[in-house]
């Protein structure tokens, strides 16, 4: 049995969007080339979906200076203007917003900072709502996106559901953000949005994103593609309880600096400790405070940061030895200051590991890089099916 003519009229119209999402214009002819389609078809879409206000007609390209002879090439290219897609960072304290156009360049940027101790379900909602709504108002948006990605610390399925049998936590931070915001929305792990957003900075095929802020966990590409597992448990590091032993498992850069700066201080006489650290109060200890005195020279920072580096070189032989990964990020709010401790996981690792050794390097991304990840989850899933999320008024070119 054939193709229904409506079935191929479609699948030539998801062509045609998909080589518009990722060029900055083109003529009949480079989009022939793209899509394979014939150039009464190309022109014809390229005039529908131009009246329909997807597609925009440019300067020819004689005009543009592209071609000096020969009749002028008309150009298209897709309308930024069609439509928005945002990307939400729901942590467990810090939450922030971009608004972009439909190639990805971002229009405008929102953050808000709770107590996380006193966030609950509907204070993450409306949170978040508020924080959408800014950044579609800043973009000069009349309606809804097109597509929202929120990234959460918890773990995901491909549905965007996690587990709810391991206490309520996780509960917590995946608050049903689809039932409260306008448009399609999608959910995501944030370490797994910050893996996609590191390999669309640097596209290797195995990488491995740890996010290392006050929890850790780790977003995983392997063979170009990111990995979820069963309940999206892939990347979940609580298997790290059982092998450092020490029940410390889940707790990322910033925490293991405060804790254990506040350990080595407990066994000090801080009236005659020579560390700055010993001059402040334990309650108002950050792990700023840390990575500052280390840069400083003072000793005891610089051993905390040490042993940091030591736990993250354990973790990068496993997950080298597991995966085969060739780069692995160490992303987050500390990102910016952890070339200290990343130096010592690269002398470390050769100890304990076999080569070939990963590169490990710290994310150049800073707070962003969950959001941004999340506009390239965005980005991906519109130019994998644009018909699905596009503007349904323009449904009568089907």
């Amino acid at each position: 049995m054939g193709m229904s003519t409506s079935v191929l009229r479609r699948l030539n119209i998801q062509a045609l969007l998909r080589h518009a999402f990722v060029v900055e214009h083109f003529t009949a002819a480079e989009a022939m080339a793209a899509t394979g389609l014939t150039r009464a078809t190309v022109l014809g879409l390229c005039d529908e979906l131009a009246g329909v206000g997807w597609l925009e007609e440019t300067e020819d390209s004689r005009v543009a200076g592209i071609a000096s002879r020969g009749r002028p090439a008309r150009r298209h290219r897709l309308r930024r203007d069609a439509g928005i897609i945002v990307g939400v960072d729901a942590g467990r304290s810090g939450y922030r917003a971009l608004s972009a156009d439909l190639q990805g360049e971002v229009l405008a940027a929102a953050h808000r900072d709770l107590d996380a101790d006193s966030v609950d379900r509907d204070l993450r909602i409306a949170t978040v709502q508020e924080l959408v709504a800014d950044v579609v108002a800043a973009a000069g948006a009349t309606g809804p996106p097109l597509l929202t990605v929120v990234g959460i610390p918890a773990p995901v399925d491909l549905r965007g559901i996690s587990p709810v049998d391991v206490g309520t936590f996780w509960r917590l931070m995946n608050s049903d953000f689809p039932d409260h915001l306008e448009g399609t929305v999608l959910v995501e792990n944030d370490a797994n949005l910050t893996a996609l957003a590191e390999h669309a900075v640097h596209p290797d095929d195995n990488l491995v994103a740890l996010l290392a802020g006050e929890r850790i966990g780790a977003g995983l590409v392997v063979d170009g593609r990111l990995l979820h597992g069963a309940r999206g448990g892939a990347g979940e590091m609580r298997f790290l309880d059982a092998i450092l032993q020490d029940d410390l498992g889940a707790e990322g850069v910033a925490s293991l600096a405060r804790r254990w700066a506040l350990e080595s201080l407990a066994g000090l006489d801080r009236a005659d400790c020579r560390s700055s650290l010993a001059a402040l109060p334990s309650d108002a200890l950050t792990s700023e405070d840390v990575f500052s005195a280390a840069a400083s020279g003072d000793e005891l920072a610089c051993d905390v940061l040490d042993r940091i580096g030591e736990r993250i070189a354990r973790i990068a032989a496993i997950l080298v030895s597991l995966l085969g990964v060739e780069r692995i990020v160490v992303a987050g709010a500390v990102s910016d200051v952890m070339e200290p401790v990343l130096a010592r996981t690269r002398d470390v690792l050769p100890e304990i590991a076999r080569a070939p050794f990963p590169e490990i390097v710290p994310s150049r991304l800073g707070r962003d890089v969950v959001v941004r990840g999340a506009i390239e989850h965005a980005l991906a899933r519109l130019r994998a099916d644009p018909l699905e999320l596009l503007d349904p008024s323009p449904r009568q070119i089907e």
